[in-house]
């Protein structure tokens, strides 16, 4: 277990840089305490995809975004193999009853392979999901 790397969702990435989110604060408040205990982040192509579009329409936070996920020291951009997709189809699968995204099964999948515990989402699937010790 990784107790030091903490991975971060989309919902808690679009709170982080949009001021005008209700968590944003939140969001703040807990990156400052990620950077005070020497944290890592941990996310995917998947997640930079879905947090770049959601500030398509604003270059400032575009780039921010990009910086955040490409050229940030502190980021890892975890690979999502083959058998992640297959593992994320088959949880969808056997969730039927949930709305989790393929984005968030995704995300499900790479936690559990790089064996971590702490994610940073303000987004109800992770929270519905039940694995991780949510820290926003």
């Amino acid at each position: 277990m990784h107790r030091n790397r903490v991975f971060l969702d989309s919902s808690f990435w679009i709170a982080f840089r949009d001021a005008r989110q209700s968590h944003h604060a939140q969001a703040r408040a807990v990156v400052s305490a990620l950077f005070r205990e020497r944290a890592a982040f941990v996310s995917t192509p998947f997640v930079f995809a879905e947090t770049h579009a959601t500030f398509a329409r604003s270059r400032a936070i575009r780039e921010m975004i990009i910086a955040d996920f490409w050229e940030n020291p502190l980021m890892d951009l975890a690979e999502v193999t083959e058998a992640d997709h297959r593992e994320a189809l088959e949880l969808l699968r056997r969730h039927g009853d949930k709305s989790y995204p393929f984005c968030d099964a995704i995300s499900f999948v790479v936690i559990r392979r790089l064996e971590l515990r702490r994610v940073a989402a303000f987004d109800d699937h992770f929270r519905q999901f039940g694995e991780f010790e949510l820290l926003a």
